[in-house]
């Protein structure tokens, strides 16, 4: 038994809404900083060179791309779902209940994406839909991605329980569980566990930061809650980025860091 269309649909858009850091002013309680005077006539040249020269060049769109996982490392049970560079905001429209901060991250509108900086993204379905990995890689500025990283932490831990209902009035409650999907202890991730119409109904979410990177990493299945696929997978997600990126998980600029203590397997 497959997934509703529709709740199936959003339950996609929701990942990437949650976990897309680059799409969305999460950060809501945290007012833009003032603008900076403007220089005089005879400093514009020199301030102006010494933004450039301290401020890190994001990576590129081809860059994040050439870091996601691709079939070939999923495996020749999965296929490749395009993934529309320009939802509607009624696509898959759902309400969604109980968890304040989760559900407010989840009502933000990610349409502005493209505006916020370089961003890829890709959702693998194995057989008959069943898993379903999504990725995304967005880019921003440091400061930006502390304080959105630090609101989607914060709301994956005060989670406990959400509910999606779709438009044709199918609801699932997922319980909500802090897990450590990764090697790295500080990489916030959650455990969903729920049941639709009898079927059981499991995903993972986590994210991860690579200096101004953020990758985002979902993954659905239904009729089991073994997380071993879930885990392997995120952890070749979490190194391919590494790899092809050149910087360490856990780091918080763009040069090469350390990884943090291994945490417990899911």
């Amino acid at each position: 038994m497959s997934l509703p269309r529709h709740l199936r649909a959003f339950t996609a858009a929701a990942v990437a809404t949650v976990l897309t850091l680059g799409t969305a002013q999460l950060a809501a309680g945290a007012p833009p900083a003032p603008p900076a005077p403007a220089p005089t006539s005879a400093s514009t040249t020199s301030a102006a060179s010494a933004v450039a020269a301290s401020a890190p060049l994001l990576p590129t769109d081809e860059q994040l791309r050439a870091a996601l996982l691709t079939t070939a490392e999923l495996g020749p049970d999965f296929t490749e779902v395009p993934v529309d560079p320009n939802p509607s905001p009624e696509a898959g429209a759902s309400t969604v209940a109980g968890c304040d901060a989760l559900r407010a991250l989840l009502n933000r509108n990610p349409s502005g994406a493209s505006g916020r900086g370089p961003h890829q993204e890709a959702q693998f379905d194995g057989p008959d839909g069943s898993p379903m990995v999504t990725e995304s890689l967005s880019a921003e500025e440091a400061s930006r991605l502390d304080a959105d990283f630090a609101t989607v932490s914060g709301a994956f831990a005060d989670c406990h329980s959400i509910t999606f209902t779709d438009n044709t009035g199918a609801a699932v409650t997922f319980s909500v569980t802090p897990i450590a999907l990764g090697d790295r202890a500080g990489a916030p991730a959650v455990r969903l566990d729920g049941d639709l119409a009898g079927v059981r109904l499991n995903g993972y979410l986590g994210i991860e930061r690579l200096g101004e990177v953020a990758l985002a990493y979902g993954y659905f299945q239904r009729d089991s809650d073994d997380s071993q696929l879930a885990s392997l997978y995120y952890r070749a997600a979490v190194a391919k980025a590494e790899r092809t990126l050149g910087v360490k998980a856990g780091a918080t600029t763009g040069s090469p860091g350390t990884t943090a203590a291994p945490g417990s397997a899911v």
